[in-house]
């Protein structure tokens, strides 16, 4: 692995300017007794959207966990916002404004899509209505009244996605949104994400699919083995190709 990496992660020096959103210092986090995260050093700024890549069991999932209190035992550092945030519960973070939108999804399946939609309670000013979710999701408004077992994968992504957008949150932890979805779909998403940085809104996405993450994202955290490994300023896609070969590729 290679040195860890620190400063270079500011992506230059006009970016020192910028407000911290999450800054993350010597991470460890643990599931009984396996040590899963080491040592992770990670800062986002407000209205960044940065991506956590590598190949599965790099820790990238457990690393969203962490920031929402998921994770049982964990040392270290986590700042939100300026606030420590590593001994806070999940419902204290949330109500921080971080919407996490896990793999699997959470959808209700006896609840229809306006259901759903309502259920979490609003954590912070500034959510969308209804009726702007359904504008930045026209499917959901088409399908308002299905219940969410007659979703497809798409609809039933899009209605996770929609669901914490109205809650208030403005840090969202996206974990493999594109997953077994359709071109058409994970184009959809791709223009929800860019609306959303647009809006101020800071991102962090977990993904597999490169293609899709490369022309959104500001930076690239390369994890491997639980660390950071590389972190790569969308400006260095170019010349960085090796680096994802190395840490990506089967």
């Amino acid at each position: 692995m290679n040195t860890k990496v620190n400063e270079k992660e500011l992506g230059g020096s006009h970016v020192s300017e910028r407000i911290r959103e999450l800054r993350i210092q010597d991470l460890h986090a643990f599931y009984g007794e396996g040590h899963a995260l080491h040592g992770i050093d990670m800062t986002v700024y407000r209205g960044e959207l940065v991506t956590l890549l590598g190949r599965n069991g790099s820790g990238r999932t457990t690393t969203l966990r962490s920031i929402v209190g998921l994770i049982g035992r964990r040392t270290g550092s986590i700042m939100l916002k300026g606030e420590e945030i590593i001994n806070a519960s999940p419902h204290v973070i949330a109500h921080m404004g971080v919407g996490y939108c896990p793999e699997e999804r959470g959808i209700f399946s006896s609840l229809n899509v306006e259901e759903n939609l309502m259920l979490p309670p609003k954590v912070a000013d500034g959510g969308m209505s209804v009726e702007e979710l359904y504008e930045m999701f026209p499917n959901l408004a088409e399908r308002r009244k299905s219940p969410g077992m007659r979703l497809s994968g798409g609809e039933q992504q899009m209605l996770a996605m929609a669901r914490i957008l109205r809650t208030g949150a403005n840090v969202l932890l996206l974990d493999e949104i594109t997953e077994g979805l359709a071109p058409v779909i994970v184009d959809k998403l791709a223009e929800v994400l860019i609306e959303l940085k647009n809006r101020g809104y800071t991102v962090v996405l977990v993904e597999q699919n490169f293609r899709f993450a490369a022309p959104l994202a500001d930076r690239h955290f390369i994890m491997d083995h639980g660390d950071v490994a590389e972190i790569i300023h969308k400006d260095e896609l170019d010349t960085k190709k090796h680096v994802f070969d190395e840490y990506l590729s089967v």
